[in-house]
């Protein structure tokens, strides 16, 4: 039987980071795959062009990993906490509601401020009540460059607890970070597609894959 799988991402990119190998597994055995992107680079503090280009790498990042379906909501990046919470949640509540996924991915509360506030939205829209008794699975994905920055000990750890084996997906996930040109780079820094297959390898180790994506298991229902 196929699935609704929603995958909250903060910003576009983060989808594929976090859970590309996942999303391209999930759309190649026919579930249906729909991605929320929250924020982007817009003004103030970005150049409109800046976001446009970044969605467009978005959308092509998409085709690679099978996704047919997806949402922006246009808030600027950084700013997500000053949109009032409510309306924050019932944003989010409102693709919930509208999809009625079986799983629901979403960003680990690391680092990045959009990050964190996205997920205690991510917690209201899926709580077990009305279109949020449909989800089988909530987790979070952790996100390079981010999820590892918070302080030991003083900041909750990404420690995950299910890892996923995407050995026949990473090539599909690696393509698909390609497409992100202004934000992935080749050979250096946490977001290169080194740092990407060293993550990956490490992960795959942790529960005998050659390659693995590794989540955080909020709630899970059988």
């Amino acid at each position: 039987m196929t699935k609704t799988v929603l995958i909250i991402s903060p910003h576009p990119d983060d989808e594929t980071l976090g859970a590309g190998g996942v999303i391209a597994k999930y759309a190649a055995q026919g579930d249906r795959v729909f991605v929320l992107t929250v924020s982007g680079h817009l003004p103030p503090l970005y150049k409109k062009e800046s976001y446009e280009i970044t969605v467009n790498e978005a959308k092509e990042a998409y085709k690679i990993l099978g996704v047919a379906d997806f949402e922006f909501l246009d808030i600027p990046a950084t700013q997500v906490g000053n949109e009032p919470v409510h309306i924050l949640n019932r944003k989010i509540c409102d693709a919930v509601d509208k999809l009625k996924p079986e799983v629901v991915l979403c960003p680990y509360p690391d680092r990045h401020i959009d990050h964190r506030v996205i997920f205690d939205s991510a917690m209201v829209a899926t709580r077990p009540v009305k279109s949020g008794l449909n989800i089988k699975l909530i987790a979070a994905y952790e996100t390079l460059s981010e999820t590892h920055w918070n302080a030991p000990h003083i900041e909750p750890n990404f420690t995950p607890n299910w890892v996923v084996d995407i050995s026949n997906y990473f090539d599909v996930k690696k393509k698909a970070l390609t497409c992100y040109e202004s934000q992935v780079s080749e050979s250096d820094g946490p977001r290169s597609l080194l740092a990407i297959e060293s993550l990956a390898t490490f992960r795959g180790t942790q529960a005998g894959f050659r390659y693995g994506e590794a989540f955080h298991v909020i709630r899970m229902t059988t």
